[in-house]
């Protein structure tokens, strides 16, 4: 339904150009439906997290973060779907800071889910997990800070692509505008110390991480999780052992014994 929908979406960005109020009201009233089935497939994750198992490393840690970033993108689309508040908020820090938790908060988080939750088939190491959660801690604190700060300037009736700026008092005081760009600004430098732990951490665990000893480092099979893509890492560090490794034990997979030559 989602993909369907999507191909009628794209004008909702061009309400305020002068186009056909005909084409710009279907234009608004398949923007708005494309939220029915997208919150469906919010509740979706809710309820496959409820009364699971979780384990709140890394990966689900994104995940999560994911889902609470796509409710405030989503939530600030269904606005800006909407004629008569589109042309108040069109060109605003609103439009901005709706964008940037799609793109970064939910786009983003779930990236780094995948290659955190990965990390190990791809390379045989484990990444160093407590620089993982700061990453996490530091994104999701930076994400929010900054474009939830630019939701709010949107509503003060501040432009995007504007470098300098002057409002009048009984519009929105200035000096509210200032400490909310200041807001934003912090945020985007906690944003950007978390990436660089990012960048730290990938890089030096692949080079120097510890090795994944079998094929399940999550301990899936605990939960009857354990999926394909698991079972061809366990098939490719057996491989390995065999074509050099060092555990003659865990080499002899026809089921043979090690004997002593005397």
């Amino acid at each position: 339904a989602i993909g369907v929908l999507s191909f009628g979406v794209w004008a909702h960005h061009m309400f305020s150009t002068g186009m056909d109020p005909r084409l710009r009201a279907s234009f608004m009233a398949v923007s708005l439906a494309i939220a029915i089935p997208s919150a469906v497939k919010t509740f979706n994750w809710i309820t496959t997290m409820w009364n699971g198992r979780l384990r709140l490393a890394s990966p689900m840690l994104f995940c999560i973060g994911f889902v609470s970033n796509f409710i405030i993108g989503g939530v600030t689309g269904v606005f800006l779907a909407a004629i008569p508040v589109d042309l108040v908020l069109h060109d605003t820090y609103y439009v901005v800071g709706h964008f940037h938790y799609i793109v970064m908060g939910a786009i983003g988080f779930a990236v780094f889910a995948g290659i955190y939750y990965w990390f190990p088939v791809f390379t045989g190491r484990m990444y160093q997990r407590k620089l993982g959660k700061a990453h996490f801690w530091l994104s999701m604190i930076g994400t929010n800070l900054t474009f939830f700060a630019m939701l709010a300037l949107g509503y003060l009736g501040m432009p995007r692509r504007y470098a300098t700026y002057q409002f009048d008092g009984a519009i929105a005081p200035l000096a509210q505008v200032s400490t909310f760009h200041l807001l934003a600004t912090v945020g985007a430098f906690i944003l950007l110390v978390g990436q660089l732990i990012f960048v730290w951490n990938i890089v030096q665990s692949w080079l120097e991480g510890p090795k994944v000893q079998d094929g399940d480092p999550w301990n899936l099979e605990r939960d009857g999780l354990l999926d394909k893509e698991w079972d061809w890492f366990d098939r490719k560090l057996e491989t390995a052992i065999t074509d050099g490794g060092e555990d003659e034990q865990s080499a002899l997979t026809d089921g043979g014994r090690v004997e002593d030559d005397d």
